[in-house]
C-alpha cells in the first residue's frame, strides 16, 4: 500500500517512516531530502530549485511535483511513504493527476495525531552536533557528557529554529495549511488518524494496523 504519512514538526513522521522502510521494505520520499539531492547534484530541477531557495522563495509546486514524478519512475512496484508532502490541497490535487497518469494511487493518508505541549516539549529538548549532525533530546536520548556528542565529540546545541518562539510560529503555520489537507483526504475515504503518543514500538503497532 502506498501511504501519505503527515503531521505537524515533532510528531514522529521520520521515525515511524524509518520502521516502515525496515520492516516493510518501503521507500521513504521525502521533499526535503529530494530538494538537497537535486540540489546537490545539479539535476535541472535541482538547479530550477535552488534559484528560489536562494530568493528566499518558495519552490513551486510545480518543480516539487516533477521531482516526485521522477522517484515514481523508478519504483518498479515498491510501496512508498510520501513524507511531509503534498502539504496544502493544491498540492494534492497535482499529486493525484500526476498519479492517475502514472496508473499510481494512495491507498491512505495518515495523521499522526499528538497535543500542542508534547510537541514543544520534543521540539525544544531537541540538540544536534554541530560537527556530525547526530540528534539528541535532554529527555529522551541525553547526550553522555553534557554539551559534548557521543560519536564524534562536537559540540552539542540548540538550533534556532527548535527556539519556542520560532516552534510556536511554524505549528500555527501547519495547523492552517493542514486543516484544510484532512478534509481534502477524509472527503475521498482516505484520512486515518493514528495517536502519536507512546513509545515507538505502540505508535508503530498503530500505524501499521491501518495499512496493513
Amino acid at each position: 500500500m502506498n501511504i501519505v504519512l503527515f503531521g505537524p514538526p515533532g510528531a514522529g513522521k521520520g521515525t515511524q517512516s524509518a520502521l516502515l522502510v525496515d520492516r516493510k521494505q518501503m521507500k521513504h520520499i521525502s521533499t526535503g531530502d529530494l530538494f538537497r539531492e537535486a540540489m546537490k547534484n545539479q539535476t535541472p530541477l535541482g538547479v530550477k530549485a535552488k534559484s528560489f531557495v536562494d530568493a528566499g522563495k518558495l519552490v513551486p509546486d510545480e518543480i516539487v511535483i516533477g521531482m516526485v514524478a521522477e522517484v515514481f519512475k523508478n519504483l518498479k512496484g515498491q510501496s512508498f511513504i510520501l513524507d511531509g508532502f503534498p502539504r496544502t490541497v493544491p498540492q494534492a490535487d497535482e499529486l493525484e493527476k500526476m498519479m492517475s497518469g502514472m496508473n499510481l494511487n494512495i491507498g491512505k493518508a495518515v495523521f499522526l495525531e499528538v497535543p500542542r505541549e508534547t510537541l514543544m516539549r520534543r521540539l525544544t529538548g531537541r540538540r544536534v552536533c554541530n560537527s556530525c549532525g547526530a540528534v539528541y533530546h535532554v529527555d529522551s536520548k541525553p547526550t553522555r557528557q553534557e554539551g559534548i556528542c557521543d560519536v564524534c565529540g562536537g559540540q552539542v546545541v540548540q538550533r534556532k529554529d527548535d527556539h519556542q518562539d520560532v516552534i510556536g510560529t511554524r505549528l500555527e503555520a501547519y495547523d492552517k495549511s493542514t486543516s484544510p489537507l484532512k478534509q481534502y483526504f477524509a472527503s475521498k475515504g482516505l484520512l486515518s488518524e493514528v495517536n502519536g503518543l507512546g513509545a515507538t514500538e505502540e505508535v508503530y503497532g498503530r500505524l501499521a494496523s491501518q495499512i496493513a
